[in-house]
């Protein structure tokens, strides 16, 4: 069975970096494609960026880019979620999440989650 267990995520101040980690077991990075999402207080689930079997990662919203980088350690078989110059729009809990079949923008489309780290940006 495919698991997904998160940590690294904390209080920072705004301008300020965090970096998420996600460990997969039941299952090799090359045989699955990861997301990222998170959820801020009162709104939807987005996702932020995807990790494919193969290829490049990358963001789902332009406005992260050059802030927010995903990234793979195959040998370890975790997932990371770099995240810089933070913003209190930042604010949320992250998820990762898992599919074995595409990147997709939709949560609907992930039936493995990560169970959420805390992300907080205040001053």
């Amino acid at each position: 069975q495919l698991q997904l267990v998160e940590s690294g995520g904390g209080l920072v101040q705004p301008g300020g970096s965090l970096r998420l980690s996600c460990a997969a077991s039941g299952a090799t990075l090359n045989s699955i494609f990861i997301g990222w999402f998170r959820q801020a207080p009162g709104r939807e689930r987005e996702a932020v960026s995807c990790l494919p079997r193969w290829g490049s990662t990358f963001n789902y919203d332009d406005s992260l880019k050059g802030r927010f980088a995903a990234s793979r350690d195959a040998a370890k078989n975790m997932v990371y979620l770099q995240m810089d110059n933070l913003k209190p729009d930042d604010t949320a809990v992250y998820y990762c999440a898992a599919n074995k079949d595409s990147c997709s923008r939709y949560k609907t489309s992930y039936p493995y989650w990560g169970q959420g780290a805390q992300v907080t940006v205040s001053s």
